[in-house]
């Protein structure tokens, strides 16, 4: 449910950051995409890890399988915040004309299916399940650049402080280099099996 409601989101949110030219809801896009990227691989990993539970050609489980789709994650988060970055620099030089009026209300939409999809995935196996607890703390992430795309476009529509929706982007590209840093060294050192018992 959470990747479906994040994927729509995703679309409407990027659709309308190019229609109305702000980046700061375009980065609110595309950091939700990394994160329904994320969410759809840990997805399909668990799919397939518990569907070949029992093959004996993975002589030590499947378990490696959620590592492997984390890292994968990763790498591609990288690749978004770079593009984003440097998407917003050249925004920030070149500042086009922004429908706020639209942007604030898709905006506000994303926020709010942060908060549903908060909501599904907090409960009791949130805290002994990593890869749940990892996205639950995604669409809280999601949620704060939401609030920093409306408070951007706020600012523009209301002060004419244009300069702050691109760097709303380039505060997301920082927030998902952090997160997808994290996340790659975490699933590393699974797949590594870094840091057990010698």
């Amino acid at each position: 449910m959470v990747v479906y409601l994040t994927a729509a989101t995703m679309a409407v949110e990027i659709a309308f950051g190019y229609h109305s030219k702000s980046m700061a809801l375009l980065a609110d896009g595309w950091h939700m995409m990394s994160h329904a990227a994320a969410l759809g691989l840990s997805w399909i990993a668990y799919i397939y890890s518990r569907r070949e539970a029992n093959n004996t050609k993975f002589r030590q489980g499947t378990g490696k399988i959620l590592s492997l789709a984390g890292y994968t994650s990763a790498l591609i988060l990288l690749a978004i915040a770079i593009m984003m970055a440097i998407e917003s620099a050249q925004r920030f030089f070149a500042p086009q004309v922004i429908k706020f009026g639209e942007a604030i209300w898709v905006a506000i939409i994303g926020l709010v299916v942060n908060g549903v999809s908060a909501v599904f995935l907090h409960h009791k196996e949130e805290h002994s399940d990593h890869n749940i607890r990892s996205a639950y703390l995604h669409v809280i992430a999601d949620g704060l650049t939401s609030v920093t795309a409306i408070i951007a476009l706020s600012a523009g529509l209301f002060w004419r402080l244009y300069w702050l929706d691109p760097v709303s982007g380039i505060f997301s590209s920082i927030l998902i280099t952090r997160w997808a840093i994290g996340l790659a060294v975490n699933s590393g050192r699974d797949l590594l099996d870094y840091g057990g018992k010698g």
